[in-house]
C-alpha cells in the first residue's frame, strides 16, 4: 500500500484567509481593502499562529524537561521574580499571584517540593507562615529553558524601532481587547 501524499501547504488556502472562509462578508468586512491589503492581513494573522504555535511548544518542551505543569511553572516564575527583587514568598502571595485556594496552593506547594523545585523555611518575621524559595537546580534550569527563550523574544522586540515596537505594542493590545464583545 503506497502512502497518501503529503498535501502540499503552498498551494493550499489559508484558513485565516477571510476570502476563504468569508467570502461573503457575512462576518469580516474588507469594503476598501484591495487584494494586497487582504494578503497583508493574513500574513499578520499567519505569523501570529506561527508565533504562538512556537510559544506552545518551547513552553510544554520547557514543563516536560522540569516535569511540571502550567500552574506550577507560573508559581515558579513568580517565585524566582520576586527572589530577584529580595521579596519573600509566602503561600498566600503566590495563592493570590495565581488566583487560586489556599488550598490548591498547598497542594502546588506540596508538589514542588517533593520535586525538589522550592523549600519551605520558616518565614523571618510571622511566625504562621512560610516562606518559599526556588531550588538553586530548578532556578538553574528555568533560567537555562524559560529564561533563554525570553532573552531571544526580548532580542527580537529589541531589533524594532521605538516607532515600530509602539505599533506592535498597540497592535497585540488591540488583539488581546477581542476577547470581550463590544457593548
Amino acid at each position: 500500500m503506497e502512502p497518501e501524499p503529503v498535501p502540499d501547504t503552498e498551494s493550499q488556502p489559508s484558513m485565516l484567509d477571510p476570502r476563504v472562509m468569508d467570502p461573503d462578508e457575512e462576518i469580516v468586512h474588507r469594503a476598501g481593502m484591495d487584494e494586497r491589503d487582504v494578503d497583508q492581513v493574513v500574513r499578520v494573522l499567519e505569523a501570529l499562529r506561527g508565533w504562538h504555535e512556537t510559544e506552545r511548544r518551547m513552553s510544554e518542551a520547557s514543563r516536560r524537561y522540569m516535569k511540571l505543569g502550567e500552574t506550577d511553572m507560573r508559581a515558579l516564575r513568580f517565585i524566582i521574580a520576586m527572589q530577584n527583587h529580595g521579596r519573600i514568598v509566602t503561600p498566600g502571595a503566590i495563592a493570590e499571584h495565581l488566583g487560586i485556594t489556599t488550598a490548591s496552593t498547598t497542594k502546588l506547594i506540596d508538589r514542588l517540593a517533593a520535586g525538589g523545585h522550592v523549600h519551605r523555611f520558616p518565614h523571618p518575621s510571622d511566625r504562621r507562615s512560610l516562606a518559599i524559595e526556588v531550588s538553586v537546580e530548578t532556578r538553574r534550569a528555568a533560567r537555562e529553558t524559560v529564561g533563554r527563550s525570553h532573552a531571544r523574544r526580548f532580542d527580537a522586540a529589541a531589533r524594532l524601532t521605538p516607532k515600530e515596537r509602539e505599533i506592535v505594542a498597540r497592535f497585540l493590545d488591540d488583539l488581546a481587547s477581542t476577547e470581550h464583545e463590544p457593548d
